[in-house]
């Protein structure tokens, strides 16, 4: 299948983003210092406000799909708010029929009627769609959760027969009962848990429906921070030959000749693991030994090294097969340099390739030393990293794979090399895009917890998780009660254990915050000691174990509104002085000099890098989202960001100026201005005339107190007296034009590709105006969606999934999903005195991932009954009385009749009282197997027949209408001949 770009064109100032002559390479952007702010502008030359993203420009190129073998599942769900009551039964019959297998009463069930629910799409978070209401928990935005149930009819195709189906459910928040078929598969008691189901024995084939239903649990909690409602990850079907790789299945980690070692030999150890799920009734597939054959790719395309393996599993067993490959000088993967080995592994039998597999690996080296810090393939680097929950505006949890990369990039603006997945298991989409860019990543476990369930979890994570180049360490805990008693340190040992079993090549860490001196604590159990915050105590613990390496897991926990200046109960927000940290942490400026400037802190996580959902500390109602973020909800700057990346970016000048000058009725009166640089000095002018130069403290922004007078704030930072950066606020008029600003001038046309949209005003000089408020509507032509906005302001309650938002602080976002295939996009925003819109066109690119076939709800058909063989042939225009069904036989579908002695016909009838859906557009009556000679006669008319009596299909045309049907079916059976419904009946709506 081909896939589809967008080009986005025009804006409302006449911006054009045309496209970009062609795509560069995957490692091209990762390679690249993060932009300079100062002068950036558009095409028009107004210049953006550096509280906005820098747009991208362009896609990174697309990479091949890791597992072939999966088909999204992304559309096709029903989805329906709160729970439903299912009578318990009465009697012994119905009891004894609810507790057989597939037999699941209510939503659960096969023969459920979920016209009326509504359609949905995946990712899906239906918490954010809710209003923000005061009597709800703060730590969730004051948002609702509850019960919600999901259900989705799948289509196998005949060809799938006999092979292994695994049915991925990439993340449930927060509990979750899976039935596949009315059979209950999977219990998961984690959000951030993939389910991985297989449900090979259970699975109908060709016009056989499928039914999968989920019933979730968002009241349950695993965090004190907004986690959203529903199936908020990926899903997917993996559709895989009986003898396969198994899903995470391959372990395949570069290891140098020796520790700390970069050049010459590396080892590549390739272990894979294999299941057999064949040998049954309906195996299709040879049995014998097969091969595992494994190539090196480099990332400039040569083939560096190829290894054989051979294994031979029994049925429904599993077996290791592996090899070593040897590698010379290999390209290192790094932060500056991503570069990205593939290794193709593919399971052949008889020499054909059955089932193949990509891996993206790294070669680097990391170590901790408890006197330097860390290192990277040899060279010190100090991880300046931040926590970051999955949640962004518009959408809540449910993140778009496009829209995590987004984030990646624009953490990497600041000088930001790592992020810490606080506190659960990351998302593929994250771990991707760290491979990819080049971004560290701390991989952290929910629950502190080593009893076997629990471990499940985490070794599930550390089996998806270790061949990913940008992991370099394991969290198993965070903040708990026990860490600093004798059985945190046993339970720490034991989820330590868990994380050696699979994978010896990365230190383990606890972010404990407390009893680090006690006699025996989780600290005394791990390879890296991890503090949250604590920063009194570095020193002390270092001179206590200076064997033991140290980082910070999480410090700082600043908090700022975007835009605003001052502490304003009144308003509900916060200064951006960097003044107001809690009792438990640090402002930016002092965390960093506390971390920076001791060579044995190898990292700092700071708290956090976006703004989330709940947890508003320290504000009160009404504000609904937190206030710790470097950037805001949307992405948006703070003058964190400008504070962080003056302390982080090295190599790169850089300036910037707080607060923005417009300040009307208080000329004269004076105004604290910030100037964070990385330059030696910094001098500000206003209106050209000099306010004093000063030499720079690297740890801590210089600023000045200027009485305000309207006009030019320019500030300039020197090195060796030589001017390096330039940054400038102007005194602005009234807005009087609208601007959007696309990341990108491409999307993917997959269907499943968004990006954010920035919306600013500009003065008539075309400067933007940072204080502007103004609500824009959006409207969205041409096949795409806007699936969320946003503005930063905590205390803004409208919905966040809306045609309008509030400008704030003088900015808005909308995110765009383009649709799949090929057309143009029109995006417009209109306020009440400015409007524009911003053109998307596609154009061809790329390859598109598989999906499984999306179907509307069918009907099952299964209530018939049957009249006795007799000699003459029946009237199938007849309509049996239900009086008369008493008298009939029961006739299940999927086994066949008795025999009889002599030829004979028989009749079977049931009645169909037509769904939603099916009522409005009709359908067909579909028989995915009859046996025997038959006709299908349906409300008095013959409409198919099957003059063959081999087992095959029979279908036929249901109109529209709400009228109940009559489906009849005359069988004709010679003499010892088997005949009836071999497999069972939907009614499939058009």
């Amino acid at each position: 299948m081909i896939d589809r770009r967008t080009l986005l064109s025009a804006s409302t100032s006449g911006v054009v983003l045309g496209a970009l002559p062609g795509l560069g390479g995957a490692m091209a952007r990762a390679a690249e210092a993060p932009p300079a702010r100062q002068g950036v502008a558009m095409s028009d030359g107004a210049p953006l406000s550096p509280d906005m993203p820098v747009p991208f420009g362009r896609l990174l190129d697309p990479l091949p799909p890791a597992d072939p073998s999966l088909r999204r599942l992304d559309d096709g769900w029903r989805f329906l708010e709160g729970d439903i009551a299912v009578a318990p039964p009465r009697g012994n019959d119905d009891t004894y029929a609810v507790t057989k297998t597939g037999n699941a009463p209510g939503a659960a069930g096969q023969d459920f009627d979920d016209g009326d629910w509504a359609s949905v799409r995946l990712p899906h978070d239906w918490a954010i769609q809710h209003p923000i209401e005061a009597d709800q928990n703060n730590a969730w935005g004051y948002r609702r959760r509850g019960v919600g149930w999901y259900r989705r009819t799948l289509r196998l195709e005949e060809a799938w027969r006999g092979r292994y189906l695994e049915l991925q459910l990439g993340g449930m928040a927060t509990n979750a009962t899976v039935w596949f078929n009315g059979i209950p598969v999977a219990h998961s008691f984690s959000g951030y848990v993939q389910q991985n189901i297989d449900i090979t024995p259970f699975a109908r084939y060709g016009e056989e429906a499928n039914v999968i239903a989920i019933r979730v649990d968002a009241q349950a909690m695993e965090g004190w921070w907004y986690e959203g409602a529903g199936l908020y990850r990926e899903c997917a079907l993996a559709v895989r030959p009986a003898l396969h790789i198994a899903t995470d299945g391959i372990h395949a980690d570069p290891r140098p000749a020796a520790p700390g070692q970069t050049g010459g030999t590396w080892t590549v150890p390739v272990r894979v693991t294999l299941n057999n799920a064949g040998g049954g009734a309906e195996a299709s597939e040879p049995v014998g030994p097969a091969t595992i054959d494994v190539r090196l790719i480099a990332p400039d395309g040569r083939e560096l090294a190829r290894g054989q393996a051979s294994a031979s599993p029994a049925a429904l067993a599993t077996v290791e097969a592996g090899c070593d490959l040897a590698v010379t000088d290999p390209a290192l993967w790094s932060t500056q340099a991503p570069l990205l080995h593939t290794l193709e592994v593919d399971l052949l039998r008889n020499g054909q390739v059955i089932d193949r597999r990509r891996l993206r690996l790294g070669f680097r080296t990391i170590r901790f030393d408890a006197n330097k810090g860390f290192f990277l393939n040899g060279k010190p680097l100090k991880i300046k990293g931040v926590c970051i929950h999955q949640d962004h505006a518009g959408v809540g949890v449910a993140l778009p794979d496009a829209l995590v990369e987004w984030r990646v990039r624009r953490l990497q603006d600041i000088g930001c090399n790592a992020i810490r997945s606080s506190h659960h298991a990351p998302s593929l989409a994250l771990l991707d895009a760290c491979d990819r860019l080049g971004m560290l990543v701390m991989d952290e476990n929910r629950h502190f917890n080593p009893s076997a369930d629990y471990a499940a979890h985490l070794r599930w994570m550390v089996r998806r998780d270790r061949n990913r180049p940008s992991v370099i360490m394991w969290s198993v805990l965070n903040e708990e009660p026990m860490q600093g008693s004798a059985q945190g340190y046993e339970m720490v040992r034991r989820l330590a254990a868990v994380v050696k079993e699979l994978d010896d090549s990365r230190p383990v860490t606890a972010a404990m915050n407390d009893g680090f001196f006690t006699p025996l604590n989780g600290a005394d159990a791990v390879d890296l000691v991890g503090f949250n915050y604590r920063a009194e105590w570095y020193d002390r613990y270092h001179a206590a174990h200076p064997d033991r390496p140290i980082i910070s897991t999480e410090d700082t926990s600043a908090v700022m509104t975007r835009g605003e200046w001052r502490n304003d109960e009144q308003r509900n927000v916060l200064g951006s002085y960097d003044t107001n940290a809690p009792e438990w942490g640090l402002t930016h400026t002092e965390s960093w000099r506390r971390i920076g400037s001791r060579p044995f802190m190898g990292a700092t996580f700071v708290w956090t890098g976006f703004d989330y959902h709940g947890e508003p500390t320290p504000l009160p109602w009404p504000a609904a989202s937190s206030s710790f973020g470097i950037l805001d909800l949307c992405g948006f700057a703070k003058m964190a960001y400008h504070i962080r990346r003056a302390q982080w970016l090295d190599g790169q000048p850089v300036i910037a100026i707080g607060p923005h000058w417009n300040w009307p009725g208080r000329e004269g009166q004076a105004i604290q201005v910030m100037v964070p640089t990385n330059a030696a000095e910094a001098e500000l002018f206003l209106n050209g005339a000099s306010l004093g130069r000063k030499t720079v403290d690297p740890f801590a922004a210089p600023s000045w107190q200027v009485p305000y007078a309207p006009g030019r704030l320019e500030a300039v930072g020197y090195a060796q007296g030589r001017e390096v950066a330039r940054a400038r606020v102007e005194t602005t008029g009234a807005p009087v034009r609208l601007r959007l600003t696309a990341d990108r001038a491409m999307m993917a046309g997959t269907g499943r590709d968004v990006q954010p949209v920035s919306v600013d005003l500009l003065d008539s000089a075309g400067r933007h105006v940072p204080t502007a408020t103004d609500r824009v509507t959006f409207t969205l032509t041409g096949g795409g969606e806007i699936i969320g906005v946003g503005n930063g302001d905590a205390n803004d309650h409208d919905s966040e999934q809306a045609s309008s938002r509030r400008l704030y602080a003088g900015l808005a976002q909308v995110l765009v999903r383009a649709p799949a295939g090929q057309g143009r996009l029109t995006l417009t925003a209109q306020v009440a005195a400015a409007g524009g819109a911003g053109d998307h066109r596609l154009c061809p690119a790329g390859q598109r991932h598989a999906r499984a076939r999306r179907n509307p709800g069918a009907q099952p058909v299964s209530e018939w009954r049957r009249t006795a063989f007799a000699a003459t042939l029946p009237d199938g225009a007849q309509a049996l009385a239900r009086s008369d069904w008493r008298a009939l036989s029961y006739v299940r579908a999927g086994r066949l009749e008795e025999a009889p002695a002599t030829p004979g016909y028989t009749l079977l009838q049931t009645r169909l009282t037509p769904r939603r859906d099916l009522a409005l557009r009709g359908g067909r009556v579909a028989f995915a197997s009859v046996a025997g000679k038959a006709q299908l006669w349906v409300d008095g008319t013959l409409v198919a027949r099957k003059a063959d009596a081999a087992p095959g299909p029979l279908a036929a045309a249901l109109p529209p209408g709400e009228q109940e049907h009559v489906i009849s079916l005359v069988l004709e059976a010679q003499a010892g001949e088997a005949v009836g419904l071999a497999r069972s009946v939907w009614a499939w709506p058009a």
